[in-house]
């Protein structure tokens, strides 16, 4: 995935230095076989569905936990991580650790996160201080004020996103951004078409916000009113924004201003004032992704009573801390994720504090897990692997025919600037300052906040530190960040069905090689290839070889437009590009790379599969997954990554090895005239 957007995209060598002790474990979920034919649904021609073929007993033996709204490959290895984080949690907590140690920091968090009894008692109290500052707001400037307030202090973002990060046409500089938002459905199709599907979650809207402020002393009338207020103004909201699709291209989204430019046009809004309260302080310029976005919601705001505008700040106080209230809070929360997902019933409570610890110190927790279940064996295995694939994919560009030199030589000199980072940063973040208390949940969940949101605004004016990472290591994904030019693949991930020192070459490169090559693809789909070697945004190709660019990805468009969910929703080809290019390079790259290792130059059966068999059954069992029908629905709209029996077969069909190692031939339903096939990097 691009950084630092889920699930992979949307990561001179790092060296990494290993925490791992002699007697460190790995996480082992090694399997018997690592293709199991009894997974495999082989009444099913592959050239008819190769997902099916490959995956369909598996799908019928495993339904989705009712804790899940999926359950996949990436479920089981995320499940099978968690579990070994929750026995390093419970270490941590009943240890009797050093004051200030690492074990005593996660082993407070995670004790406080698990005291439901305590957590119980002291209810929703820790909000009404903000409930009852908001109730005392009487214009616009204290409604602007507050906004910036809870931005600062752990207590959403309303209106907007803000933060500091690098300038992509300045990669060296780190610079103040903000982003359209301010609404709360998942996508701004949920308020702005009108289906059954979309009035459902309206109606299951509508009872989170009344129950919420029913929980905090509204009368029922007020709580129906206050909904509407809220739908009103987030719906217009919505009509401001830009699609998902039109946020996607880097040139549109990059506009900048200065303060005193952007506050002439978008007054109520002082950006002269804000930004320092924000903790910024000595800009004189923001990056903004839609200006016009800010102009209307400016308009938007200076004709709202403010009255209705302190309704809509409360909401932002509720949605963002009821996860982590009492009981009747938390419910209301999940009975809305139900009616978003599908979810049947609450993810357990030590999993949930898992994912916060994670999230809000994730580099103390990071090192324990490192210690524990990730070997320089497997760094130095990784290393092998990103040096294989970057060599193999300079050679595709080399040979590519629809490409001058011109523009090759500068791709080839954007591979080689390539960063990768293997397991885990190379400096964790300290966490100096913030305090912990073992019988205060919410509080330490708001200073870890508070500590993040101060710790990324002290980046403006600091060199562009490129030790950071986007992702913690025990997160089973991967990551490319285009202005950094980096790859990076947490400790998490590189395990089975991704990796294994136990199997065979084909496995390996049709998991993690193909990862590996979906990463350094994403440098070169549709978004990425408009940055250059050193990760600023400009323009290095001719207009002819941008031309023939855009000519073969808009086949790939065409082609995931026409895969469908729930039979008849269809992919979004547009939305989806970037991520489809990634894959059908990255698992062409791979392949190419295994081609040239022992095994991949033989015909050496293992359980009855050739090694190109081996290869591509891989590649299929890494996307097996059964998912709730709500959740399609959902992902369909938000999620710039295609379904996983789409993310299997697409980039398959343009491979003519795969032809060969299944003998799909001509009337097979997969089938695409050889002339027809798509070959890109």
């Amino acid at each position: 995935m691009k950084y630092p957007s889920i699930l992979i995209c949307g990561m001179a060598l790092v060296a990494a230095q290993s925490c791992s002790q002699p007697e460190s474990q790995v996480a082992s979920n090694v399997p018997d076989k690592f293709i199991d034919p009894s997974n495999m649904d082989t009444t099913v021609n592959p050239g008819d569905d190769f997902f099916h073929y490959a995956n369909g007993i598996w799908m019928k033996n495993n339904p989705i936990p009712d804790k899940e709204t999926r359950w996949g490959s990436f479920n089981e290895l995320r499940e099978f991580n968690a579990q070994a984080v929750k026995g390093l949690l419970e270490e941590a907590a009943a240890a009797d650790a050093e004051e200030g140690s690492i074990e005593q920091r996660v082993g407070v968090f995670y004790t406080s996160a698990m005291d439901s009894v305590k957590i119980e008692e002291v209810g929703a109290s820790v909000i009404e201080e903000d409930l009852n500052r908001i109730d005392a707001i009487t214009d616009i400037e204290g409604v602007l004020n507050e906004s910036v307030f809870q931005r600062t202090h752990a207590l959403g973002s309303p209106f907007f996103s803000f933060y500091v990060g690098q300038d992509r046409k300045n990669v060296e500089k780190n610079m103040p951004q903000i982003g359209q938002g301010g609404t709360t459905l998942p996508d701004r199709d949920h308020y702005l078409v009108e289906n059954s599907r979309n009035q459902e979650i309206k109606d299951a809207y509508k009872d989170y916000v009344e129950r919420l402020f029913v929980l905090t002393g509204s009368t029922d009338q007020q709580a129906s009113e206050n909904f509407e207020t809220i739908w009103n103004f987030e719906k217009a909201l919505a009509k401001a924004q830009k699609s998902r699709v039109e946020m996607r291209d880097p040139q549109a989204t990059y506009n900048k201003f200065s303060l005193a430019e952007l506050t002439k046009s978008t007054q109520p809004f002082n950006w002269e004032k804000m930004l320092p309260a924000l903790k910024v302080e000595g800009a004189d310029t923001l990056l903004v992704n839609n200006p016009q976005f800010f102009e209307d919601e400016a308009k938007l705001i200076a004709s709202t009573p403010v009255d209705d505008l302190k309704v809509y700040l409360k909401w932002n106080v509720l949605k963002g801390s009821a996860s982590l209230l009492s009981k009747d809070f938390v419910d209301a929360n999940f009975a809305f994720t139900q009616a978003l997902t599908g979810q049947k019933v609450i993810t357990p409570r030590w999993q949930r504090s898992f994912n916060l610890i994670d999230r809000n110190i994730g580099d103390l927790l990071g090192q324990l897990y490192v210690a524990k279940y990730f070997t320089p064996e497997a760094k130095e295995r990784m290393d092998e692997l990103v040096n294989n694939l970057s060599v193999t994919f300079g050679e595709r560009i080399e040979g590519l025919e629809w490409m001058s030199d011109e523009t090759k030589e500068r791709a080839l000199e954007k591979l080689n600037a390539f960063t990768p980072k293997i397991g885990y940063t190379t400096k964790w973040k300290t966490y100096d300052g913030l305090e912990l208390a073992a019988d205060d949940f919410y509080g330490n969940v708001q200073r870890a906040q508070q500590w993040a949101y101060d710790d990324m605004v002290s980046q403006f004016g600091k060199p562009v530190d490129k030790t950071r990472w986007g992702m913690t290591p025990p997160t089973v994904n991967a990551y490319y960040s285009p202005v950094r030019n980096e790859i990076a693949f947490p400790a998490g991930i590189l395990q089975f069905p991704f990796f294994s020192f136990e199997a065979d070459d084909a496995i390996n490169y049709g998991g993690i090689g193909a990862v590996i090559g979906h990463e350094m693809t994403h440098g070169f789909d549709d978004s990425g290839r408009q940055y250059a070697a050193d990760g600023n945004l400009k323009d290095w190709w001719t207009e002819e070889d941008a031309e023939q660019f855009k000519v073969l990805a808009d086949k790939v468009v065409e082609q995931y437009n026409n895969y469908t969910v729930l039979d008849t929703i269809h992919v979004n080809g547009k939305l989806t590009l970037g991520e489809n290019l990634a894959d059908l390079g990255g698992l062409a790259i791979a392949y190419a790379a295994f081609k040239k290792t022992p095994q991949g130059q033989s015909d050496e059966l293992i359980d009855g599969l050739t090694p190109d068999q081996r290869f591509f059954l891989s590649w299929a069992q890494v996307w097996r997954m059964n998912v709730r029908p709500e959740t399609s629905a959902q992902l369909i709209l938000t999620d710039p990554h295609s379904p996983g029996d789409a993310r299997t077969v697409g980039p398959l069909v343009h491979m003519d090895a795969w032809y060969e190692a299944f003998d799909v031939q001509e009337g097979d339903k997969l089938f695409i005239p050889k002339e027809d096939r798509v070959t890109i990097w």
